[in-house]
């Protein structure tokens, strides 16, 4: 028989979705980018945001008991968190936000179809995969993108510090997307070519990217598919939340693709979460597990352990090395078997 208390932590579970709302809501408004010179009142941020007045205080109030905000003296103030939905800060996370909050948020609602099933919501919709199902409504490719670039910048300062790429002539970035990845590491290292290989809807975020970073002498774009070929252009492949989109044969094709590219003293970085073997109550293996359900809902694949990935390497050619921390993901090496 539970607790009382136990049945209300259950509740406050179950009624999580709405935090979610309402860090979506404040998103889209851009409450943060409002605040962050400093604390405003009630009638600016409203005025601002042309919201009704009362509507958005409740708002307010709400994000003030979840921890993004304070409020004193009739003025609201962000806090270090809600200073992460300001789309101008290094650590934002308001693309992702509002990825979550329009497209996750609805895909997560037929989870109860995919578990019963088997089937991802791209199968179930008659699509070949969720990249395919995507491009059907076309407004949600930048929303996708820019969600991306948001993961993939905070995890780059981590991998940065945990890998040295000063012996690197060129890298090729496989599923680069917008180009974040490689132009960080270009920046850092200036004798360093790049190149970010992915679908051509990428290309234009992407060399906008590499202008912005200031490294477009020395970082490319090449359009193709990677379960096709891989350009061998390169010294150092990076696999970056790539293999986790796809489950074992997919995910082979893509390496073996990769290996074929490389030279025989070449080398390849995956970058990904990676399964404990038994995972704790901690918030680092809750959001890995939570992330191999999205993986099973959305394009198909999973998150696996360590060891799996070095046997997932192993056939495809490769031989696993070391394996870096880097915050809520790993770094995985490896060379050509």
């Amino acid at each position: 028989m539970p607790t009382p208390a136990a049945a209300l932590t259950l509740l406050d579970l179950i009624q999580s979705q709405r935090i979610t709302a309402v860090i979506y809501t404040a998103a889209r408004l851009d409450i943060a980018a409002l605040l962050r010179n400093g604390p405003q009142s009630l009638d600016a941020i409203a005025a601002a945001t042309s919201t009704h007045r009362g509507s958005l205080q409740r708002l307010l109030t709400a994000l003030s008991t979840i921890g993004l905000c304070t409020e004193s003296d009739g003025r609201y103030e962000l806090t270090d968190v809600g200073a992460a939905l300001d789309d101008t800060s290094e650590n934002s996370f308001r693309a992702w936000a509002i990825f979550e909050g329009e497209m996750l948020s609805k895909s997560w609602g037929g989870l109860l179809e995919t578990v019963v099933s088997g089937r991802t919501a791209a199968e179930l919709a008659g699509a070949a995969d969720s990249f395919e199902l995507m491009a059907r409504t076309p407004e949600r490719i930048p929303v996708f993108n820019a969600a991306m670039v948001d993961l993939t910048r905070s995890v780059t300062p981590l991998v940065l510090e945990a890998c040295d790429f000063s012996r690197i002539s060129h890298l090729l970035d496989v599923g680069g997307g917008a180009g974040e990845f490689a132009a960080a590491v270009a920046a850092k290292y200036p004798r360093l070519r790049a190149t970010v290989f992915d679908l051509r809807r990428c290309e234009g975020a992407a060399t906008e990217r590499f202008s912005k970073a200031g490294v477009s002498e020395r970082v490319d774009f090449v359009a193709g598919d990677f379960f096709a070929a891989v350009p061998a252009i390169a010294d150092l492949i990076v696999l970056k939340s790539v293999i986790h989109d796809w489950n074992d044969e997919r995910s082979l094709l893509i390496l073996r693709n990769c290996r074929k590219a490389l030279p025989p003293t070449g080398s390849l970085l995956l970058v990904e979460r990676v399964m404990p073997e038994r995972p704790s109550h901690s918030d680092q293996d809750r959001a890995v597990v939570m992330s191999d359900l999205n993986m099973m809902r959305g394009p198909g694949g999973c998150e696996r352990t360590i060891e799996a990935y070095r046997h997932l390497l192993a056939d495809a050619g490769f031989r696993a090395g070391r394996v870096h921390a880097a915050g809520r993901f790993s770094v995985i090496e490896a060379r050509p078997a």
